[in-house]
């Protein structure tokens, strides 16, 4: 079991690294670049057509990337702080949306009809941040009548060329093995798996919506930027993106269990390109949320920027969750569809009984095949290092 940390604690890796890349920036072996939009623009465009920017995407669609590029990048820039580390990781981050971004376009001019496939109508889980729903989410995509998206393809959309090999769950794997050697409570706050189901968060990332970064820097601007402006690009994108996983895996005749934060601020968005889909709503108590919240976001924050403080990120999130709470309500209140609210105390005391009464809820028939793949998960998660993350909470109450 990794160590449990103070949630501002920074591993001595990550001090290590943000070091060694400050010192090569001071004596001139490497060059520190800029979070500029036409640089970053540049480095993940190259190698690509310009038309694979546009490709079978919308002229809204297209603006809305160029836009939030340019808010991002001043964000960043003005208010977020980071340090070596941070800069490095905000510079990766943003090349590699914008490479992804241009992949898929060039897909999509190649074969536009991955983007249309029919899909079933899938499962949304929706709920607060660290409110049970990667539990449901994990459990409903054990029914093998159900599909859910691997974690590799969840990170990176862009399915492999005709027959060539699929490397994204090797790669995934060495990737998670730096990130842990960066932030060794990774999996105390969420546990991974390279080929395990998992939210669909880097599919509105790579479109640049800001809940990945949100989490990770303080970007005020950007934040206030993305939450006024209309989600309908990043979810036309995500459906895009959906069809095409569905297609290259061959499961888009089961349903999708789908899953992130994010759904709960951009509910009628998701249903615009979505129509069809049942709903899970996942609930837990406020404080519980808060406290939670609180210290993943600042454990992902504190070895970016040293220019943290624990009131101001607790003030942001009581902010951001009372939002996500407001507009998930209204959206709740027009909703027609079939729906279903699980509790997360009960999900712990008898996860079946609360199982049972969702696949009620939205008409599907609960199996002895469903049953026995959902049992199977819950072991697997009782195991987890997730366990840790609740003496991490404790340290954060306590500071």
């Amino acid at each position: 079991m990794p160590p449990r940390p103070h949630p501002l604690c920074v591993s001595r890796t990550a001090t290590l690294a943000n070091r060694a890349i400050a010192g090569m920036w001071e004596r001139g072996l490497t060059v520190q670049p800029p979070l500029d939009p036409d640089f970053l623009w540049a480095k993940g465009s190259e190698g690509f057509a310009p038309d694979d920017e546009i490709s079978i995407r919308a002229p809204e669609d297209v603006a809305d990337f160029r836009a939030r590029l340019e808010a991002l990048c001043h964000s960043l820039r003005e208010e977020a702080q980071l340090n070596a580390l941070g800069h490095t990781m905000a510079y990766g981050q943003i090349v590699a949306a914008i490479e992804k971004r241009h992949a898929l376009g060039r897909l999509w001019r190649e074969r536009p009809d991955f983007a249309e496939t029919p899909i079933a109508p899938p499962i949304a889980v929706v709920g607060q941040m660290r409110a049970g729903t990667t539990r449901v989410h994990r459990l409903l995509a054990a029914d093998p009548r159900h599909a859910g998206t691997r974690f590799c393809n969840a990170v990176d959309p862009v399915p492999p060329a005709g027959n060539v090999f699929d490397w994204r769950p090797l790669k995934l794997r060495a990737g998670l093995a730096i990130a842990r050697l960066v932030n060794p409570w990774l999996d105390s706050q969420h546990p991974f798996g390279p080929t395990r189901a998992d939210e669909e968060l880097g599919w509105l990332t790579t479109a640049l919506d800001v809940c990945a970064f949100e989490a990770q820097w303080r970007i005020p601007g950007y934040v206030a930027f993305s939450e006024a402006r209309d989600a309908a690009p990043l979810y036309r994108e995500f459906a895009r993106i959906l069809r095409t996983d569905a297609a290259m895996m061959g499961n888009a005749d089961r349903p999708r269990v789908l899953k992130c934060p994010k759904f709960a601020e951009d509910i009628p968005a998701l249903l615009a390109e979505l129509p069809g889909t049942r709903l899970v709503v996942t609930r837990r108590e406020p404080d519980d949320v808060l406290a939670s919240s609180v210290s993943l976001v600042a454990a992902q924050s504190a070895f970016q920027s040293a220019e943290l403080s624990l009131e101001k990120i607790r003030q942001e999130w009581a902010r951001k969750l009372a939002l996500r709470e407001e507009r998930m309500a209204a959206a709740l209140a027009d909703f027609t569809g079939p729906l279903a609210c699980v509790d997360f105390a009960a999900l712990g005391r008898d996860w079946q009984s609360e199982i049972a009464q969702i696949y009620a809820a939205l008409g599907l028939t609960l199996t002895d095949e469903a049953l026995e793949g959902m049992g199977a998960e819950q072991a697997r998660a009782a195991n987890g290092a997730h366990h840790a993350h609740r003496s991490q909470i404790a340290g954060f109450s306590a500071s």
